[in-house]
């Protein structure tokens, strides 16, 4: 769909619409209310600044682990760097994935678009060194760089 075409949807079906980008409903609700929107970037910045640690747990858990072979949609698309992956490496992933987990509770959040699985490793290892508050922002903000490129999608946007 084009932005003018979702501007013009009924409150509930944009929510539905992104909560197909992000599974945190109070967050799709505050992006719904806040069209419409001249551009895709206004449309962004509205998504971003919309997003609180309040809406991560929520978020978190409508993704899944980095290297999971079962990832739908658009997990699966922007994880496609992994997909071919040496079976080593995605062993270790594996690995890091539960250690991350044991540590922080959570699923291990990142941007992964255009990564290969050995940058996403790296990146992992190095934030398992992160504070719980610390890695907490370090997730929020991978979540707004994945619902920045999930919107552009949303609207067709060739540029994500």
């Amino acid at each position: 769909m084009i932005l003018e075409q979702w501007n013009a949807l009924d409150a509930a079906e944009a929510e539905r619409e992104l909560l197909q980008v992000c599974s945190a409903p109070r967050w799709a609700r505050e992006v719904a209310a806040s069209r419409p929107h001249p551009d895709l970037a206004s449309l962004q910045a509205a998504a971003e600044a919309a997003l609180t640690d309040a809406d991560l747990d929520e978020a978190m858990a409508g993704h899944p682990r980095i290297g999971d072979r079962n990832a739908e949609g658009a997990s699966r698309r922007e994880q496609s760097g992994v997909a071919g992956a040496d079976p080593a490496v995605l062993a270790e992933l594996a690995e890091a994935n539960r250690a991350y987990e044991e540590r922080f509770g959570h699923v291990y959040l990142v941007c992964a678009t255009g990564r290969s699985a050995e940058e996403l490793l790296g990146i992992l290892r190095a934030r398992l060194g992160n504070d719980p508050a610390t890695e907490r922002a370090v997730a929020l903000a991978e979540l707004a760089a994945i619902n920045r490129l999930r919107i552009a999608r949303l609207i067709n946007e060739e540029a994500a």
